[in-house]
């Protein structure tokens, strides 16, 4: 985070009944969707930032549908080291996105090479690799907005994210050239 200083945090706490289970599967996604961080069992932490306040207010819906409880509050840890502590957890958690990340990069690159080895040009491949990229590009975008600490694979992930967008265009190009050569 760029500020001086510290963020606030959010710190949700629920209890759901035990059956079904997908009422827990389903806070349990939404939270790690958002980028929060599991304290201990059914105890979230997020930065007191809109696009995760946001989210905990979707999993208190969720948790009071299922028919369980769920309190939130806002903390600041006692000291500096519980601040770093709670950065150090949220980037650990970015930083496993990024690297998630930087191999689906790694596929669609590879994807590329292999419909350039194949010479399989055609607009219905070219198509299938816009949609690719697209969710990376979105995939990109989200683990961005979440990474308020700048975990250390964010400036790889952004090299890559261009790279892949390289790639493709070359596939585009030559795409192409084959249809206008047909």
């Amino acid at each position: 985070m760029t500020s001086a200083t510290p963020p606030s945090w959010k710190l949700l706490t629920y209890r759901l009944p035990r059956e079904p289970s997908r009422h827990r599967v389903a806070v349990w996604r939404e939270l790690r969707r958002a980028g929060a961080i599991p304290l201990q069992q059914a105890t979230w932490a997020v930065p007191a930032t809109r696009i995760f306040l946001d989210a905990v207010d979707r999993a208190v819906v969720l948790v009071d549908r299922a028919g369980g409880e769920a309190s939130a509050f806002d903390v600041s840890p006692e000291d500096e080291a519980g601040q770093a502590r709670l950065e150090q957890l949220f980037t650990e958690a970015r930083e496993a996105e990024w690297t998630e990340f930087l191999v689906e990069c790694g596929r669609f690159e590879q994807e590329i090479d292999k419909e350039f080895r194949t010479e399989k040009f055609t607009p219905a491949e070219l198509d299938e690799e816009e949609h690719s990229l697209d969710r990376l590009r979105r995939w990109f975008r989200e683990i961005r907005s979440r990474d308020l600490f700048v975990a250390p694979s964010q400036e790889a992930a952004e090299r890559r994210m261009k790279e892949a967008a390289e790639a493709l265009e070359r596939f585009a190009e030559r795409v192409y050239q084959e249809g206008a050569t047909s």
